[in-house]
Formats: C-alpha cells, sequence, structure tokens
C-alpha cells in the first residue's frame, strides 16, 4: 500500500459500533470487491469495498470478515478470512497478508484463509437466528454487474432458507454518516494532496493547453504523494464544456478568453477529497466571468455558514436556493416575476443552478448518509453551488469539504486559494502568463 498504516484503533471501534447494533444471536458478513474484468484477459485495478476497508482496514481481494458476537466460542466473533498466498502468486502478483499481518491492520485475532469460509460459516449460521447481508443500498447505485455480495446472498439463502435475514446497508449508512477523528484527520491528508495538484496546475494552464494534459499534471502530483489516485474520474471542463455536469471527455484544448472548471480530488487511504474551482485560461477574468466567479463564492460561504448541527438537508438546500435567487436577480439572469410565477417545485433559479449543494464526503466521494438525517457533528459535506448559463458557454462551480462541528463548520480545503484576485495573481506570476 502506498499510504501510510491507519490507527487500528479505527477498526477496532467501527466494528464495536456494529456488533451493538446487530440482533441478538446473529451473523454479518461483509465481502470484498472484485477484481473486475475488461476483455481478453485484462483487468481493473482492485478497489476495495468502503464497507470492507471501513471495518477492516484490509486492502485486498477475496477478502470475507464475518461478526458473530453471541457465538459460543469467544475466537469466533470476529473472524477475517483472507486469500492465501502460493509461490505462483508471489511470481505473478507479488506478497499477500499474512495471517500477522492481517491481525496487525485490523486488530482481529482470528484469521483464517478465504477457502475454509464456508467450513467456518455453516458452524456459525448453525447457532445464529439471523444472517445479515449487505447490499448496495445507494440512491444512486446503478448496480449492473453482479458483485460477490449478490452472488452470496443466493447461495447463503439457498443453504439456510429458514433463517431470519436482515440488511446490513441501514446500519452501515447509519455509522458511516459520522465521521471519527481519525477519519477526518485522513480526509484532510487528501484535502491537502489535492491542494498542491491545484497549485501546480495554476502555473500550468495557459492558452493552447490540452484538458487531458491538465489531467495528467493533476494526477501526477496525486500520486507523487502517496495516493492511489483520483477518488473520482476528475472533470476539466473549458469553455461551454463546463456546462455539461458530468463531463469527462478531457479531451478539448482550451482557449484563452475561456474559462477551465475543474472538479477533482485525490484519494488517499480509500478516503476521497472533493474540489471544484473556475479559472481564467488566460490567466485574468473578463468583468462578466468575474461576476459570475464572485457571486458563486458568496452563495458558497453563504450555505458553508448554514452547516450546523440540527439543520437539515431540506431545510439546508432551500436556504441555499434562496442565497442563489438574489445572486441571479443582481446577475439579470432572474427578475422577480420570474420567481414570483416560479412552479412549487421547480424553482426559477434550477435552470441556472440545476444540481444539489452538497453531498456527504467519505470512503465514498458521494458517501453513505440518510437525506433526511439532521445534522450532527462529525458528518463531513462538499459544497459545490454553480451557475451554468448555456446560452453564453459560461459556467463555474466552486467546491470546498466540510466538517460540522459543535463550534461552526471547519472547512479541510481553507488553504486552497478561491478568490478571484489570489487565483489571477497566482497564474499570471508564472512565466505564461506576463503581468
Amino acid at each position: 500500500m502506498r499510504y501510510v498504516p491507519v490507527d487500528p484503533s479505527l477498526f477496532v471501534e467501527n466494528r464495536r459500533q456494529l456488533k451493538a447494533r446487530l440482533k441478538p444471536g446473529s451473523v454479518a458478513v461483509f465481502h470484498s470487491s472484485d477484481v473486475m474484468a475488461t476483455s481478453a484477459d485484462g483487468r481493473l485495478s482492485f478497489v476495495q469495498h468502503s464497507d470492507m476497508f471501513y471495518l477492516c482496514g484490509i486492502d485486498q481481494e477475496e477478502t470475507i470478515l464475518v461478526i458473530c458476537p453471541d457465538v459460543q466460542e469467544e475466537k469466533h466473533r470476529e473472524i477475517l478470512f483472507v486469500r492465501e498466498t502460493s509461490e505462483r502468486i508471489a511470481v505473478w502478483e507479488g506478497p499477500k497478508y499474512t495471517k500477522e499481518q492481517a491481525t496487525t491492520i485490523s486488530g482481529i485475532q482470528t484469521i483464517y484463509w478465504t477457502r475454509e469460509f464456508e467450513a467456518v460459516f455453516r458452524i456459525l449460521a448453525i447457532e445464529s437466528e439471523t444472517i445479515y447481508l449487505n447490499t448496495n443500498e445507494h440512491l444512486r447505485a446503478e448496480v449492473v454487474v453482479e458483485t460477490r455480495e449478490q452472488r452470496f446472498l443466493k447461495v447463503c439463502k439457498a443453504n439456510y432458507p429458514l433463517h431470519q435475514y436482515a440488511r446490513l446497508a441501514p446500519i452501515m449508512h447509519l455509522l458511516r454518516a459520522v465521521k471519527s477523528q481519525i477519519e477526518t484527520d485522513l480526509i484532510q491528508k487528501a484535502c491537502n494532496i489535492t491542494e498542491k495538484a491545484f497549485r501546480r496546475i495554476l502555473s500550468f494552464i495557459r492558452p493552447g493547453v490540452w484538458e487531458f494534459e491538465i489531467e495528467a499534471e493533476i494526477i501526477h502530483e496525486f500520486m507523487m504523494n502517496r495516493s492511489r489516485g483520483p477518488a473520482y474520474p476528475s472533470i476539466i471542463a473549458s469553455g461551454a464544456s463546463a456546462c455539461i455536469l458530468h463531463y469527462e471527455h478531457n479531451d478539448r484544448q482550451c482557449q484563452d478568453g475561456e474559462l477551465v472548471l475543474m472538479d477533482f480530488g485525490a484519494e488517499y487511504a480509500g478516503y476521497a477529497s472533493d474540489l471544484t474551482r473556475t479559472v481564467p485560461v488566460g490567466g485574468r477574468f473578463s468583468q462578466r466571468q468575474k461576476a459570475l466567479y464572485n457571486a458563486v463564492l458568496r452563495v458558497q460561504r453563504g450555505a458553508i455558514a448554514l452547516l450546523i448541527p440540527g439543520t437539515t438537508l431540506a431545510e439546508y438546500h432551500k436556504a441555499v436556493g434562496l442565497l442563489m435567487e438574489k445572486e441571479l436577480v443582481d446577475l439579470g439572469l432572474l427578475t422577480l416575476t420570474d420567481i414570483n410565477n416560479q412552479p412549487v417545485n421547480t424553482p426559477a433559479y434550477k435552470k441556472f443552478f440545476m444540481h444539489g449543494t452538497s453531498h456527504h464526503l467519505g470512503l465514498n466521494v458521494h458517501d453513505y448518509g440518510n437525506r433526511y438525517r439532521i445534522f450532527e457533528p462529525g458528518m463531513v459535506f462538499t459544497v459545490e453551488p454553480g451557475i451554468y448559463i448555456r446560452e453564453e458557454g459560461l459556467g463555474v462551480r466552486i467546491e470546498n469539504d466540510i466538517v460540522i462541528t459543535d463550534d461552526g463548520p471547519v472547512d479541510l480545503m481553507k488553504d486552497i486559494p478561491v478568490e478571484a484576485e489570489e487565483i489571477e495573481m497566482l497564474m499570471v506570476s508564472d512565466k505564461h502568463h506576463p503581468a
């Protein structure tokens, strides 16, 4: 692994909280992600299932975690199954975890090889009344490939049809929405790497550069700082492409006089960061561009101030909508008549700001969290308002990552340049942009 080892007390505490929410006489099973095939003998790089990492920190394929708090044999109350190595695997793929290493990373004392799972699980299942299984219940998930979890669900229900079954997803969504200090520190590390990448590209962007060249500079900085790479596909959108919310082609040449919207974030030890900045390709904002940029920045700062304990996401987004309405009126993009005549469920501002302002952030860039849950200290949200004027080919979005605390919101990206004047100064100080 590239990252510095994570304190195993994180995983021990996460498992403790999970066990406290399981029904008496139950067994819970978590599976690692698959190594995904492409075509021929190709495959993608392995990315661990975020629930697996959250509970044990093991970053390896073919891993199974079993938690059975009430089983008679104490050593079987927490079991980790890891892939056994061989001489062939060692030659072709490199070393896998030893049992001792798996214990050191996870804090779990009982380690078996994955091939032993069926025999051990049968003992635990027979002693249990309820089997907890994990499925992907993220609201935005589009699962088109059958996962290890889904395959096991079928086999388990066929082998143990008379057991009660329960869902792990609601528990994991409850737990993972609130971050511990260790988790917040890891997200901060990812944000710090992202800051280095942003500062790097400010001196690189110039008229004629290609979007993919900017992306390459970002990835270079990520990987030089122990990141596996981007936490999600980077968006490098110049000109009118900035009005395409999930633009990922990154194949356009940036032209003088345009803006380039960049939405990217480093991963570190599984944890994501999520930054958006919009900068002038030529190093200087036009008057119109700066007016648009500063309007978005004012909305963002107002939105950040609203991230306090006791608020709900619905209340928050409604309040941010009012902030955006004012800015759009001041910019001449909306009139008071537009607002007074807007449909109840379709605010007029949505023409220019059509996405949500915030989402949970953590081991997934769109992390777990119930949309109806009241904000609590330890929750981490992005704040990313934007204004998109397709008729003018202009799009501006600004995004920072924020931790909710009892003492007010804490900006994990407070050191990343955001003021229009500071961005201009940093860009024009480079030789590519003579002042």
